[in-house]
């Protein structure tokens, strides 16, 4: 049986996208759609799909024909399915806050929303599916994103700080994250527009003439008004972006979304993996459904220590591989120059996707040559190698 196999992954028009990398990723010219995100992999929502000698197929259809033989019989016994989704994002536009739960309170809300007939397409529902949704990206440019809670200490500068914040320095030291977080997602809007408006005129002009870098918190705050369809309705995640961590990953640089950990991407492009799943509870910058107290169940009220993942080299310092405690993944770059190959064999299966360059790559009997844009599955049990003529950087999505 064949092992290797072209893929084609589908492209996301979300508002938040840009309108340049993605099409050029792909060797397509730009028409002036918003591309947020290409999908690799076997969602029911998006599916890849796949080239063999009988046709195309949708890479589920194609797995769950046979899903020991092509996943390997100990992934497809834990996980029945593949296990995770690989995706390329281009954020122009701030994402929403977001936080994934954890896998037993997914299997809950999933099957609680079933039981009241929520449409799984409805605006209003939370769970889009049964599994958890913890995540890895690592940046292809500079990228911005927001992750966890401040330090208390760091926290209790900025309310000290910022004058619209004072009220809330009491409300931190009584009731800690959990009640300053619970207090501002819970106001109305009136009381919103009505505590945020002085800073959001202060850091405005400022944003507008340019004088504001963007690991300064009144950079995003000011960028998520300007951009907002009505920047008369404030939004409640401008608090989040003063009460969480902005970070700056560089191009190589990996970060981890564990359960719990509310974040928002804020700009640039990234190669992203994560469990095959679509769960998502929002907590603002986002004309979305948010859903406040679901939101507050999953939220970890704590602080975080953002750590900046530079992966582990191996094989001859051709792969880097970017480890994390979720089980459903493991995400690694791949980078050759002419003089070197690529050897491996899998024990489940691999999406490969080339960035850059050319290569060629062979497993069996079948060989493939890539260009930048392209990507191939290999299923459980394949040998396989990869040269390039000359320089070349794959990213590969697998299951540890």
């Amino acid at each position: 049986m064949a092992k290797l196999f072209l893929l084609k992954g589908r492209i996301q028009n979300y508002a938040w996208g840009g309108t340049q990398f993605i099409p050029n990723l792909l060797n397509k010219k730009p028409s002036g759609e918003k591309c947020a995100e290409y999908w690799l992999g076997a969602h029911v929502n998006a599916p890849s799909v796949l080239k063999t000698k009988d046709g195309e197929q949708t890479l589920n259809t194609f797995l769950n024909s046979d899903l020991k033989n092509k996943l390997g019989q100990n992934i497809a016994e834990k996980f029945g399915r593949l296990p995770f989704l690989f995706k390329v994002l281009d954020v122009n536009d701030m994402l929403s806050i977001q936080v994934h739960p954890t896998k037993s309170e997914a299997e809950k809300g999933f099957k609680k929303e079933n039981e009241m007939g929520i449409p799984l397409n409805a605006p209003h529902r939370n769970y889009k599916d049964d599994n958890h949704k913890p995540e890895i990206m690592v940046a292809l440019s500079e990228f911005w994103l927001l992750h966890g809670f401040l330090t208390k200490e760091k926290l209790e500068q900025v309310l000290a700080g910022i004058p619209e914040f004072h009220a809330l320095q009491s409300v931190f030291q009584s009731e800690g994250y959990f009640g300053l977080y619970k207090k501002v997602m819970e106001q109305t809007q009136e009381e919103t527009n009505k505590a945020l408006k002085p800073l959001v005129d202060r850091v405005l002009p400022l944003f507008k003439s340019g004088k504001l870098s963007k690991s300064n918190p009144d950079y995003w705050a000011a960028k998520a008004v300007d951009s907002a369809n009505d920047a008369s309705v404030l939004d409640k995640g401008v608090y989040s972006i003063y009460f969480f961590n902005i970070v700056k990953a560089n191009k190589g640089e990996a970060v981890f979304q564990d359960a719990g950990i509310p974040h928002a991407y804020l700009e640039g492009q990234n190669m992203e993996l994560m469990a095959n799943s679509d769960n998502v509870l929002r907590g603002g910058l986002t004309p979305k459904h948010v859903d406040v107290p679901e939101l507050l169940k999953h939220v970890v009220f704590e602080a975080t220590v953002p750590n900046i993942m530079y992966g582990e080299l191996q094989n001859d310092g051709i792969e880097r591989i970017y480890k994390s405690p979720a089980p459903d993944f493991e995400l690694s770059q791949i980078t050759l120059s002419s003089s070197q190959h690529y050897k491996t064999k899998s024990k489940t299966a691999q999406i490969l996707m080339i960035i850059n360059g050319e290569v060629n790559i062979t497993e069996g009997d079948t060989s493939l040559n890539l260009k930048k844009g392209h990507s191939v599955i290999l299923l459980a049990d394949s040998s396989y190698q990869i040269s390039s003529s000359k320089n070349a950087v794959l990213y590969k999505a697998t299951t540890p």
